[in-house]
């Protein structure tokens, strides 16, 4: 057996390059994702950068690194599907009411984006412990391998015991340049950024 071992030709120079490469990959997207989640620990979920250009950049470009590091992938099918939690975005209208929401005597929880691929369906959340919640409702469609298109049909302003119906307003699209087993990173239409994680829950209506 010793003897079998040793006479077994060496693995094919290509296969080591293959290995070596996916490897190096491996390497350059763990030190990418690790550099963007260091960049936003302490932003407050964007609000503190709102008012730091020089940071907002340094996570701007790394986002851009991760899109590089993301371009070949496909990030719009099944794995897209789930309970993603808002870590880090620009988007000002969703940071403008986490940050007023004492001015109504309450707080933000979390904020969330709730999306079924296979239903075609999409709910922007935003909580406000212990009963309230606000969310909008969006249809989607996948039009790319990282591009998904919305349209908002409708929105809710929910209390413990009370309703506001809202019109729906707008459409549009993001892309998903980066998706892993973690984390998601995405861009929109309007070049607002937003990095989320797979939220360990399952909100539903």
């Amino acid at each position: 057996m010793a003897l079998a071992l040793l006479a077994s030709p060496p693995p094919p120079l290509g296969g080591f390059r293959r290995s070596f490469g996916t490897k190096c990959s491996l390497f350059a997207a763990h030190r990418a994702k690790r550099n963007l989640m260091d960049l936003i620990s302490d932003q407050d979920r964007g609000l503190r950068t709102q008012k730091d250009a020089v940071k907002r950049d340094a996570i701007v470009n790394a986002i851009e690194a991760m899109a590089v590091i993301g371009g070949s992938s496909v990030t719009t099918g099944d794995s897209l599907s789930a309970t993603w939690r808002l870590l880090w975005t620009t988007e000002k209208e969703q940071l403008f009411i986490i940050e007023k929401a004492g001015l109504f005597g309450t707080r933000a929880g979390e904020v969330l984006q709730v999306i079924d691929v296979r239903k075609g369906t999409l709910n922007n959340v935003i909580t406000f412990p212990p009963d309230g919640v606000f969310f909008v409702r969006s249809d989607i469609d996948i039009s790319s391998p990282q591009r998904v298109n919305f349209k908002f049909t409708s929105a809710v302003l929910r209390g413990s015991n009370w309703e506001i119906p809202l019109p729906p307003f707008g459409q549009g699209w993001f892309e998903n340049v980066y998706m892993d087993g973690d984390i998601r990173v995405a861009k929109d239409i309007r070049g607002d950024y937003l990095v989320v994680d797979r939220a360990p829950l399952n909100w539903k209506e």
